[in-house]
């Protein structure tokens, strides 16, 4: 995705990896590292300050831990709602100004699991339903501002995370499999290049 926008946008690259952020900006004209903790509340807010202006805002991070309700304990539903869904609500919270002043595009990085719910598949499902009304609340919330709002409903993807989730389910990981980490980066495109008069407000994306 990094790749993708680079060309038309200076990219803060997220994540926690602070040597891989910088080997990747290094490759990129006006990208930079941008390493934070999703987590930390406190060291969001100071990441956002000098935040003026964000024409988009894609929320990439996520965990899943696969199990069933019977043998899923409340420490796991609340991990996975702190980073699927509340460290998301808190950081669009914090850069609403910033899209508000730029007519921003902000695009969720949901899943099909956010549309239904499999066996084995409940915590994750739930944060990710949860994810698509925080979508739904904030499109409304915020259209009158000129802030669009997209959730993406992505299949499997050829990711590391997608290599954990088979390794937990028993299964062989095969990225010819899934979709393309490439492909995913189109659709977002595809969502923050959608013309003033249009919302793309869903868009699915499936494995062929």
């Amino acid at each position: 995705m990094a790749r993708v926008l680079a060309p038309g946008y200076d990219v803060l690259l997220g994540g926690r990896d602070t040597a891989r952020l910088e080997a990747l900006a290094a490759e990129l004209p006006g990208a930079r590292a941008w390493p934070v903790d999703l987590t930390d509340h406190d060291e969001v807010a100071e990441a956002v300050g000098g935040i003026d202006s964000l024409d988009v805002l894609v929320h990439s991070a996520g965990i899943g831990e696969i199990g069933t309700v019977a043998d899923t304990p409340a420490e796991v539903w609340r991990r996975e709602y702190e980073i699927n869904v509340v460290a998301v609500a808190e950081l669009t919270r914090l850069l609403l100004p910033a899209l508000r002043r730029a007519g921003g595009r902000v695009v969720l990085l949901n899943s099909g699991s956010g549309l239904v719910a499999r066996p084995g598949w409940g915590p994750y499902a739930a944060s990710k339903f949860a994810l698509r009304a925080f979508a739904d609340a904030l499109r409304a919330e915020e259209a009158p501002n000129g802030v669009r709002v997209t959730s993406l409903h992505v299949g499997r993807t050829a990711t590391d995370m997608q290599r954990h989730v088979v390794e937990q389910e028993g299964g062989t990981y095969d990225a010819d499999q899934y979709l393309r980490p490439e492909s995913v980066a189109g659709a977002v495109m595809v969502a923050v290049t959608a013309p003033d008069d249009a919302a793309l407000t869903e868009l699915s994306l499936r494995p062929f």
